[in-house]
This record gives structure tokens, C-alpha cells and sequence, in this order.
């Protein structure tokens, strides 16, 4: 039996897009014993994933998981981060490793002079090159997502109204350029004459409050009120999905979740779009293109550094409510 390492400290939407890679391990070799190293934030996203053995954490630093990696005597490591804590723990470990093409220069050339030299390929196939050397290749089964009895919600911590059937919206991102603001948030649900479920962290809660107040009646704002995971179980009992590019679209995509995917200041581009091979239809992309600006980052700041933040306010609102009544009544007339 080979033990396997794979190693992803962040974020939740890059842990879910290394799920493919982790399912076409274990099931084109079943004799590998993968354990899974990341931070201890994102462990949960892992628990209950029956293709990994071990998942180990870290709070602040590798040193934490330094004595015990060693005594693992792993066969090979897996860097999916490929990044100065990644090549630290390979050079402590010293055994055979593989990676990516992270293709960072082309990244910046795209942010700083709007140069794109980037290919036509999802984040995802790039991981895969990692385990072209074990033989494993891409199943095209798409992300995954799996849940723990623990972690679901029962229909009565829902206001009733919300019990049959929901949109969800999420209106957080690790990055204010990368969401929606509110009034925009508010013109899009007041338009929305269907019952809307917020999801976010407790950072979101103060504008999730907010958009519920101004939309109406049929907007609950669950932020902050619920883990990942139940924020998670939310998404796979909702119909559609309203998205910023943040880690819930990347569930939302696992789930097979009808998504609208709005993009502020990142762009497609740069391969981290809903990964949904096969299913091209379930979701539409929604960006204020021909700006000179944009990207303008490949993550993302705290406010527009043009200040006129047009990423955002300049997106098709009317078209994001038709998009979204329209996976709607698909979903009605599927029933």
C-alpha cells in the first residue's frame, strides 16, 4: 500500500476544487492510503470525504505537524498549494513530490497589464498534471461535496416560509471587491418574487440584516448562523444559487446547484469558474467585460483602487433576475 500526502492549506473554495483529484486517486488506485494536510479551518470540508484516510491540521505553522508527517513515512506528497509552506514540508519530508503549473507570471501579466496568456483550462485539469506520474487522470465526474449527519439543518430552524423550496444568495467573499454590493443585492431580490435564503459568515451578518430589512419580507438572512457545512446544506436544498466568486459557488458547482456566478474585480479567466463538466447549462456567468481595469487583482482588496467600483455596479441586474426566474421555472417544469 502507497501512503499519499496532499497537501492544500486554503480556501474553502480551493479545498472543494481539489476534490476530483482526491476521488480519482483512491478510486483508480484503491491500495492508496491518501491523508489530506490544510489548515484547521477548512478541515471540516474534509471530514466526512470517504476517499481520505487522515486529515491533518495546522493552526499557524507546519512546525505543529513537522514530527508526526515524519513518522508517517509517506510514499509521495501531493503539493496543491505549491507555495513556501508547501516546499517546506517537502524538503522536511524528502520524498518523491509532484505539483502543478501554478502559472503565476501569466497570472500577473493578466492583473497588471490585462496581457492573457492564460489557457483555456479550469484550475482543476491543472491539478491533475500533479498525478500524471501515479497514473491517475481525470474521471470528468465533476467536484464533491460531502455531508455529515452532524452538520445538516432541520426544516424548523427555517422561518416557515422558507420550508418548501428556496433561492439562496450568498452575499459573502473574502474580499469586499468581490461582492455584490447591497443595493445592488437589494434591486436584484426585490425583483425576485420567490422566497430567498442570505448565506455568509458572522462578518456578513451586519449587511445580510441590512439587504433582509430593504428587499421584503421573503429574504431570511441565515448569515452567521450557521457553519460552513450547514451554510453548505443549505445550497443543496435550495433551487438556484446567486453567487459572488467565492468558496460556496465551488459547493453550489459540487452540488449540482443551478448557479448564477456574478464576478466583480476577478474574471473567469483566470480558471476558477463553477466547475461543472458536462452540465455547461446549469450555470451562467455574469460580468461587466471591456473594462480596462479589470482584473485588477487576482484576489481580490478591501475597496475598488479605482474607487468607481463599475465591476460591480455596472452588472445586468434585470438579466440576473431573468436568469435566475428562468432556472426556476426549468426546476417547476421538472417537476
Amino acid at each position: 500500500m502507497k501512503k499519499i500526502l496532499i497537501i492544500r492549506f486554503s480556501s474553502i473554495g480551493d479545498i472543494v476544487l481539489t476534490t476530483p483529484v482526491v476521488r480519482c486517486l483512491k478510486t483508480q488506485h484503491p491500495d492508496f492510503e491518501i491523508h489530506f494536510l490544510t489548515k484547521v479551518a477548512f478541515a471540516p470540508l474534509l471530514s466526512a470525504n470517504p476517499y481520505i484516510s487522515k486529515v491533518i491540521s495546522i493552526k499557524n505553522r507546519t512546525s505543529e505537524v513537522t514530527r508526526s508527517l515524519k513518522l508517517e513515512d509517506y510514499d509521495h506528497i501531493i503539493d496543491l498549494h505549491k507555495n513556501i509552506r508547501s516546499l517546506g514540508i517537502r524538503w522536511k519530508l524528502r520524498v518523491k513530490t509532484s505539483s502543478f503549473p501554478k502559472l503565476n507570471l501569466r497570472k500577473w501579466l493578466l492583473v497588471q497589464f490585462k496581457i492573457n496568456l492564460m489557457p483555456e483550462i479550469h484550475i482543476v485539469d491543472r491539478y491533475f498534471k500533479a498525478v500524471k506520474s501515479l497514473d491517475v487522470s481525470n474521471d470528468n465526474k465533476g467536484l464533491d461535496y460531502f455531508f455529515s449527519d452532524g452538520e445538516k439543518i432541520s426544516s424548523d430552524q427555517l422561518p416557515s416560509s422558507h420550508r418548501n423550496g428556496f433561492v439562496a444568495m450568498v452575499i459573502g467573499g473574502k474580499h469586499k471587491t468581490k461582492q455584490l454590493p447591497v443595493e445592488k443585492a437589494v434591486s436584484i431580490l426585490k425583483k425576485i418574487n420567490y422566497p430567498v435564503i442570505l448565506l455568509g459568515g458572522k462578518e456578513d451578518a451586519e449587511e445580510g440584516n441590512l439587504i433582509q430589512q430593504q428587499a421584503g419580507n421573503h429574504v431570511y438572512s441565515a448569515c452567521g448562523k450557521f457553519t460552513i457545512n450547514q451554510s453548505a446544506f443549505l445550497i443543496n436544498q435550495s433551487l438556484v444559487v446567486i453567487t459572488n466568486d467565492t468558496g460556496l459557488m465551488h459547493i453550489a458547482a459540487a452540488l449540482h446547484k443551478p448557479i448564477i456566478s456574478i464576478w466583480g474585480n476577478t474574471t473567469p479567466e483566470l480558471g476558477m469558474y463553477p466547475y461543472m463538466p458536462g452540465y455547461p447549462e446549469l450555470f451562467k456567468i455574469f460580468e461587466v467585460k471591456g473594462l480596462p481595469c479589470r482584473p485588477c487583482s487576482k484576489i481580490g482588496f478591501e475597496k475598488c483602487p479605482k474607487q468607481h467600483f463599475k465591476c460591480m455596479m455596472n452588472q445586468n441586474i434585470d438579466a440576473i433576475v431573468q436568469s435566475t426566474i428562468d432556472f426556476l421555472e426549468s426546476k417547476a417544469g421538472k417537476k
